[in-house]
């Protein structure tokens, strides 16, 4: 039996993810770098998804 999985988890897993990557580019490259912002501009999105997802439940 496959067990779905809540969209707030996957979420929150993505969010781990990227903010990680983020960091890990921005240790090499600097905050400023276009694809540290680029990242950023990413994590950006996922959180405000996964606030709508918690004020709707």
């Amino acid at each position: 039996m496959i067990k779905k999985v809540p969209a707030r988890r996957v979420l929150s897993v993505k969010i781990k993810s990227k903010r990680q990557d983020m960091y890990i580019n921005a240790k090499h490259f600097g905050f400023t770098h276009p694809i540290v912002v680029a990242y950023s501009q990413e994590l950006d999105t996922l959180l405000n998804r996964y606030q709508g997802i918690r004020s709707i439940q």
